[in-house]
């Protein structure tokens, strides 16, 4: 018999397979074939098709019945296939409800000259004509479609397959692409999985080793402490809770979060500030002061790492005097703090308005202070 494939023999299961294993060996061979996988191989998309068309058959009870029957046929000593020879009833064949209506045993499977006749007729999906000849004629029951040899008939097969079929073979393959689709995410993490294993047994494999890394922080941030995440050397990204108070110079131990299960040693700067600048625990600062604040003095405003704070100016105070805030300085490691310095800055306008102007003629004109009186020249 031409044509013939054993359509156990390409899902790999036993002719006694159940219906369960014949579902499982197709899946997995659908997996392993589909041509999303294998693009471009030729081979790989031909053997996809056979599984399919094998599964078409066996999966169906009736259509593995008639192919389990047919594969006795054709091996029997002597079945060549006969040419030229009548057509099966096509109304009996090509639909699966005709089809147990009449039992394979009831068929002539000598009627098919090759393989894929009988599978066109099962599935029915193939249009044949045949034109009747003198052979043909006698003996033929008046029932038959042709009954004289100078008669042309043509005989159609039904051109597509059952709904129901049609239906089937699409929910497989939308069940074996979203398996797929499934297996590719399970690889994923699987890879990701095996990879963050690999890198966790890679740092277990090293050397206990501290290390060391350098942080800057801006003052304010050095003085009140808190959270602070920060990135490493190495790529890693950590969180990290620090003290208040921090000074330049200062190394913070982090535990196990070095090499091997080391220590980590963060060590401090504390970067320049614009106006306060740190001397021991004290604070110092340059207040600038106009000439009417530093001759009538009163209540201004000082900045301070905790806001701004009130300080009472002496009047007549210069430029160069420092005044003291007590316990507005920097925290020591004892529980003490110390003073802020603020150094007064007596600042001359460069630009003044004319009621400015006409205030300072008045008070040269008034002002009883003279300088240059006592100058040892």
């Amino acid at each position: 018999m031409q044509n013939f494939r054993n359509y156990y023999l390409i899902l790999g299961v036993p002719k006694d397979a159940t219906a369960d294993e014949i579902k499982k060996a197709y899946r997995r061979l659908a997996r392993q074939l589909h041509p999303d996988v294998n693009p471009g191989d030729q081979s790989a998309e031909d053997r996809f098709k056979d599984i399919n068309e094998a599964y078409d058959i066996l999966s169906d009870i009736d259509k593995r019945a008639q192919y389990d029957q047919f594969s006795k046929f054709w091996k029997q000593k002597g079945f060549q296939g006969k040419q030229g020879v009548r057509l099966p009833n096509f109304k009996t064949w090509g639909n699966t409800k005709n089809t147990r209506k009449k039992p394979a045993e009831d068929v002539d499977f000598s009627d098919y000259s090759d393989f894929n006749k009988f599978l066109d007729q099962v599935l029915g999906r193939r249009r044949e004509v045949r034109m009747a000849t003198a052979n043909d004629a006698p003996g033929v029951a008046s029932s038959e479609p042709w009954s004289t040899a100078s008669k042309k008939t043509s005989y159609v097969a039904n051109s597509r397959p059952p709904r129901r079929d049609f239906d089937d073979r699409e929910m497989r393959r939308e069940t074996v692409d979203r398996e797929m689709r499934r297996d590719i995410v399970d690889r994923e993490m699987r890879r990701e999985t095996v990879d963050r294993e690999m890198r966790r047994e890679t740092v277990d494999r090293e050397p206990r080793r501290d290390i060391e890394a350098r942080l800057t922080l801006p003052l304010e941030r050095a003085y009140s402490g808190g959270t602070e995440r920060i990135r490493l050397e190495d790529g890693r990204a950590i969180e990290v809770t620090l003290p208040p108070a921090m000074v330049s110079g200062q190394r913070i131990r982090l535990r196990n979060q070095g090499m091997g299960g080391g220590d980590l040693y963060l060590k401090i700067t504390v970067s320049p500030h614009p106006f306060f600048r740190l001397e021991m625990s004290d604070i110092c600062c340059e207040l600038p002061l106009t000439p009417s604040e530093a001759v009538l003095g009163g209540d201004i405003e000082v900045p301070t790492l905790d806001g701004l704070v009130k300080m009472k100016l002496p009047p007549g105070v210069t430029s160069g005097k420092r005044l003291r805030l007590a316990n507005k300085g920097y925290p020591t490691g004892n529980g003490d703090r110390g003073d802020q310095l603020v150094e007064i800055q007596v600042l001359i306008p460069k630009e003044i308005s004319e009621e400015e102007r006409e205030l300072y003629e008045k008070l040269r004109q008034v002002e009883s202070f003279k300088p240059r009186q006592d100058l040892s020249v």
